[in-house]
């Protein structure tokens, strides 16, 4: 019976003693899908920490029906840092807001430190720049009639331009009283190209002028207006060439010139063009010393008229 009973606890014994064998192995041995060294680096990539730098749009907090605000930019930059997949999230995403709180400011200049909403606590950030200087003043809207503005020098000559008209009569100016105070016209800037000899009709900037013709800075309703410029040509008629040696020094010097162009359409008034009988075209022959050819821009004042087309010929000028 004894020899029974020490069986059975030996037995028992070497069972258990053998299963934690097999428990440790299996523990100790790599697997396939999981091992101490992978669980670590996944803790490690959960718990790292970034910076990211990125730009925001700024907000502010003012009662906008009473005042208007000056000197603030559109955007500031904010440098977050944090947990990794936090940072990166907000980043993409930019579920929170920079704010400036203008509330219980009043009128004048004033330094204010920006402040965010909606941020995760865990982040920490820092806004770049952290302060800014507003103006705020009070707020103001008037309606200004709109001219139309362009260069008269862009004009070819010998063309004429009719009246400048535009879409957009009157204008709605809204901003800082005191900027609307320095308001001396508003007008809708034509851009003309160089040598315009037909009409145009383009889109054009409103913008609103101070006295020395500086812009100001006000919001303008509409932006832009569509303006049309009538180019037509002058009156003119097609006269002869008449070719005149100047700049000579010494009085045996001879030269013989000659252009291909023999007829110019000339502008001008009527009474300009009924004097005119030729075009006086006067070629410098002073550093000529054999034979050269040059191309000669055409004097309107010299002839009494408004232009000439074409503007300049073709002389060639040989020593006899």
């Amino acid at each position: 019976m004894k020899k029974l009973l020490f069986s059975n606890w030996t037995s028992r014994l070497m069972a258990l003693f053998f299963t934690i064998v097999l428990f440790v192995f299996v523990q100790g041995t790599p697997s396939g899908t999981s091992s101490p060294n992978s669980t670590s680096n996944k803790i490690t990539q959960l718990s790292s920490n970034k910076s990211e730098t990125f730009s925001v749009p700024l907000s502010l907090t003012v009662n906008s029906n009473r005042f208007f605000v000056n000197g603030y930019p559109e955007k500031v930059k904010i440098h977050l840092t944090g947990p990794s997949a936090l940072v990166t999230t907000t980043a993409n995403t930019q579920n929170f807001k920079a704010f400036a709180d203008l509330s219980k400011l009043s009128v004048g200049k004033h330094k204010v430190r920006i402040q965010q909403e909606g941020l995760n606590s865990e982040l920490k950030y820092e806004f770049e720049p952290e302060t800014i200087t507003v103006d705020i003043q009070p707020r103001k809207t008037v309606t200004y009639p709109l001219e139309v503005k362009y260069s008269k020098n862009n004009i070819a000559a010998g063309y004429q331009v009719g009246n400048a008209s535009a879409d957009v009569k009157n204008v709605k100016i809204t901003g800082a009283s005191d900027k609307i105070n320095k308001i001396d016209r508003v007008v809708a800037q034509l851009n003309v190209p160089q040598n315009a000899k037909t009409s145009i009709n383009s889109q054009a900037i409103i913008e609103a002028l101070d006295k020395k013709g500086n812009t100001v800075n006000v919001v303008i309703t509409p932006a832009t207006a569509d303006v049309n410029l009538p180019i037509t040509p002058g009156n003119s008629k097609e006269v002869p060439v008449s070719l005149k040696s100047k700049g000579i020094e010494n009085q045996t010097d001879q030269f013989d010139l000659s252009t291909t162009v023999k007829r110019i359409k000339v502008f001008g008034t009527k009474k300009q063009l009924s004097d005119l009988k030729r075009v006086e075209v006067e070629v410098d022959t002073s550093d000529v010393s054999d034979s050269k050819t040059k191309q000669i821009v055409l004097d309107p004042k010299l002839n009494g008229v408004e232009g000439f087309d074409p503007e300049k010929i073709p002389v060639k000028i040989t020593r006899k």
